[in-house]
């Protein structure tokens, strides 16, 4: 279908969504609290209480991204092909398993067993559930309930606060042992599980299943999706950077990463405060690629502070600011660009492969992360001035902005 804006008129803004889009986006808000209530805390249990190395703590986590992000592509398809009910319940009974078995494993092979257990869990039912959204927010949208944009905005609202609620769970938890938040992740999605076994519809109106085979040799001539893949690996490569360039920056200005946790809580409390709003405002305003040139832009100039400060070598409480505002310019770019390029999958997929293109939305992106953020590391050990690196992360979502799609 071909939309020229993101959003309808105000008073639909209003109208309540429908059950299973609400079961939809609690189950987000749940995925998050359980995922992030032991995840954060993964690496001290296993460099400290299990001693391993700094090399194979990196490995080990690196698992369990590529067995999550790298495999959505496969839990999309099984979606197409069999419904998100069983997809859904399956990724949940493993998520159970994973955390169990990750909260008792004492050796190095059950650890790892357990962390791609647990990224394949996800695999199995985050790009169900997510393509889910995306399809029901475009019926919902056709039948005048409001813009798709607002929906996957609530989506990603519902995934922040969990982010935010998880880790402080985690961490009462961690007050008796790391095994008591393994468990009390399980225990999470014990009751997901239970809540999806009994409202999950067995058949859901208007959705198709297909047949196995020819989707990903669509996919792959389909130059429009590869390119908001681009795009939208642009803007994931960039977020990274949280983890990355960012705490570099923090040290450098404070010699301490303490206040990192503050610039964390800065983005969650921004995302989870204005989203909303934010995807209102450029609903009544903005095309669906043009909101993703003003997020990718914004998130450019966010690096471009940082670089233009650089120069100066401002330390102390002066030398956060620009890092502070970097991290508001990525976080507002954020906001317009994430519910957007979901919004977007459902007009670039092939008729029913919905859960494949969303699954390959984030396997493609994360493919791009992975070899964006070796290239970065490299370039900010690289000894060139302050300042370049910045400008070089500046120009990488700038670049992609002229490989979006040129109609929505």
């Amino acid at each position: 279908m071909t939309t020229t804006r993101t959003g309808p008129p105000e008073a639909s803004g209003r109208t309540r969504l429908p059950p299973l889009l609400r079961l939809l986006i609690l189950t987000q808000l749940a995925f998050n609290i359980g995922f992030f209530a032991v995840l954060p805390f993964l690496s001290e249990h296993l460099g400290g209480a299990m001693g391993m190395a700094g090399w194979l703590v990196g490995f080990v986590l690196g698992l369990r991204t590529f067995s999550q992000q790298g495999l959505f592509v496969v839990g999309g398809a099984l979606a197409d092909r069999y419904g998100i009910r069983p997809v859904v319940l399956a990724g949940c009974v493993l998520r159970i398993a994973g955390f169990v078995w990750l909260g008792h494993a004492e050796r190095t092979w059950a650890v790892i067993g357990a962390v791609l257990l647990i990224g394949f869990a996800a695999a199995l039912f985050s790009p169900a559930v997510e393509s889910e959204v995306a399809r029901q927010a475009v019926a919902w949208e056709e039948a005048g309930g409001g813009p798709r944009t607002r929906v996957l905005a609530l989506f990603t609202v519902a995934g922040q606060a969990g982010a935010f609620v998880g880790p402080l769970l985690g961490a009462l938890l961690l007050a008796v042992d790391f095994r008591t938040a393994c468990l009390a992740g399980a225990g999470i999605f014990v009751l997901v599980l239970a809540g999806h076994a009994r409202l999950l519809p067995q058949h859901i109106p208007g959705r198709a299943r297909t047949k196995a085979g020819g989707g990903a040799r669509l996919l792959l001539r389909n130059r429009r999706f590869l390119a908001l893949c681009c795009a939208y690996g642009a803007y994931l490569l960039a977020y990274n950077q949280l983890y990355l360039a960012l705490p570099a920056e923090v040290e450098r200005a404070t010699g301490s990463q303490a206040p990192l946790a503050w610039l964390f809580a800065l983005s969650s409390l921004l995302v989870v405060t204005a989203q909303l709003p934010v995807t209102r405002w450029a609903g009544e305003r903005l095309t669906l690629r043009r909101s993703m040139v003003a997020g990718l832009v914004l998130i450019a100039a966010g690096f471009a502070a940082v670089a233009a400060a650089r120069p100066a070598g401002w330390t102390g409480t002066a030398g956060l600011l620009p890092a502070a505002g970097f991290v508001v310019l990525l976080t507002v770019g954020q906001m317009l660009v994430a519910p957007v390029a979901r919004a977007w999958v459902p007009d670039l997929a092939e008729e029913g492969r919905l859960g494949l293109y969303t699954g390959a939305l984030s396997s493609v992106s994360g493919l791009i992360v992975l070899l964006g953020s070796s290239a970065t590391g490299t370039l900010l050990d690289s000894g060139l001035p302050a300042a370049v690196p910045w400008l070089v992360l500046a120009a990488v979502p700038l670049g992609t902005v002229v490989l979006l799609p040129r109609r929505d």
